[in-house]
Parts: structure tokens; C-alpha cells; sequence
């Protein structure tokens, strides 16, 4: 099997994957899954496609993050990892990754700053006289 790579993005982060066939290991940024993603409930939303399709020890996937927080880009990791395993075999893992949301991409970001406002939407405080 040839290296499949993939992109994800979540809000600002950007995640590129490579996979191949391996023993189950996810290197990012040349550290551990563990070391990266200290919390364990982000460790599971990384995990959550791998083992939806029951292939967690099947490929090695190496990642390069880069940019937004920890949990956009566990999310971003968690959508290129899906689009990865349906590069490798659409008819056995797609429906199954489809039905439970992890191909859609959420394109949800911050909404700009407007001018002559402290926020997006804030307005500085009313004063009357």
C-alpha cells in the first residue's frame, strides 16, 4: 500500500495526514498521540474514525498540524483522518463514516471585528447625556 494523504481544517487549524500500513501508531508533529493530545476526550474524538471502521491497528498515520487551538485541531485530525480511510476503501468505510458526520467539514469561525466596535458584535457601552 502507497502513502494516502488527506487535509482537514477546523476553524484556523489545519491538519495534513499521511497513512500507511503499520502497526497502529499517530505520530503529530514527530510526538506521541499522548504526548500531543494530553486529554483523553481529545485523544477519543482523534480515535473516533479509526475506530468506527475497526482499522486502529491497521495504519500508521503521521500528521502535521498547524494553527487554531487544541480541540479545532483535534477536530481538523479527526476529519482528515476520515477523508484518508475513504480514500483507501469508499465502499467499505464511507457510509459508516458518513452516517456519523465525520466527512463534514464544520465551517464554523470566528466572525470578524467591525469597526467602530470592541467585538464582532459588542458595542461600547450607551451613555445618555
Amino acid at each position: 500500500m502507497e502513502i494516502i494523504n488527506a487535509l482537514g481544517r477546523r476553524k484556523s487549524a489545519v491538519a495534513r495526514v499521511y497513512v500507511n500500513a503499520g502497526k497502529g501508531n499517530i505520530t503529530i508533529n514527530g510526538k506521541e498521540l499522548a504526548l500531543y493530545f494530553p486529554s483523553e476526550s481529545l485523544q477519543f474524538i482523534v480515535k473516533q474514525p479509526l475506530e468506527l471502521t475497526n482499522t486502529l491497528a491497521e495504519f500508521d498515520i503521521k500528521v502535521n498540524l498547524t494553527g487554531g487551538g487544541i480541540k479545532g485541531q483535534a477536530e481538523a485530525l479527526r476529519l482528515a483522518i476520515s477523508r484518508a480511510l475513504c480514500e483507501i476503501n469508499r465502499e467499505a468505510y464511507r457510509p459508516a463514516l458518513k452516517q456519523a458526520g465525520f466527512l463534514t467539514r464544520d465551517s464554523r469561525v470566528v466572525e470578524r471585528k467591525k469597526p467602530g466596535r470592541p467585538g464582532a458584535r459588542k458595542r461600547f457601552q450607551f451613555s445618555k447625556r
